[in-house]
């Protein structure tokens, strides 16, 4: 199972598409890790330099429709070279969010009020998240506060993130 836990990249817009994931130039690189350097590249948002900003950071928090787009699983393959392991947004488009899960991933659907009120409490502050997969529980912790959220994930996709994504799970049940 991947890490789930660790500081916060918080990016404030809806419909970040999968060009602005990872863009399309670099959809001929031959590697995973190849992928690394490039993540968010495009993506424009005032105040965001993915040069400074991804470093370091394991957890996204966004707004809806992530990985809007193309259906390519390169984007969830950058995410997870740069150890982010877990989006949380009101919604993701379907095929961006079960590629993540068969990578192994969380893509953790939150209502608009939840997903309000993380950005409300707390992207101004140095903020960590840790996901209890087996309580369903979203661990938020800042320098001044700690609570946790609950979360809804299918029994499957659930599965798939305890295997390490779908080819884990096909070796264990085929």
């Amino acid at each position: 199972m991947k890490n789930f836990s660790g500081k916060v990249l918080f990016l404030d817009r809806s419909d970040i598409n999968t060009d602005e994931i990872i863009p399309a130039k670099y959809l001929t690189e031959i590697t995973k890790e190849a992928l690394r350097p490039y993540l968010l590249e495009d993506l424009r948002l005032d105040g965001f330099d993915p040069k400074k900003d991804i470093g370091g950071k394991s957890v996204i928090v966004t707004r809806a429709n992530f990985g809007c787009g193309s259906s390519r699983e390169h984007a969830p393959w950058a995410l997870e070279v740069n150890d982010i392991n877990v989006v949380i947004a009101e919604s993701f488009a379907r095929i961006f969010r079960q590629n993540m899960y068969n990578c192994g991933m969380f893509a953790i659907e939150l209502p608009k009020e939840k997903i309000d009120y993380l950005f409300d409490n707390y992207k101004d502050k140095e903020t960590t998240i840790e996901i209890d997969v087996d309580r369903d529980k979203i661990i938020v912790s800042s320098a001044d506060q700690t609570e946790e959220i609950d979360f809804t994930v299918g029994e499957f996709d659930k599965a798939l993130i305890k295997e390490g994504g779908w080819v884990g799970y096909a070796d264990k049940k085929y």
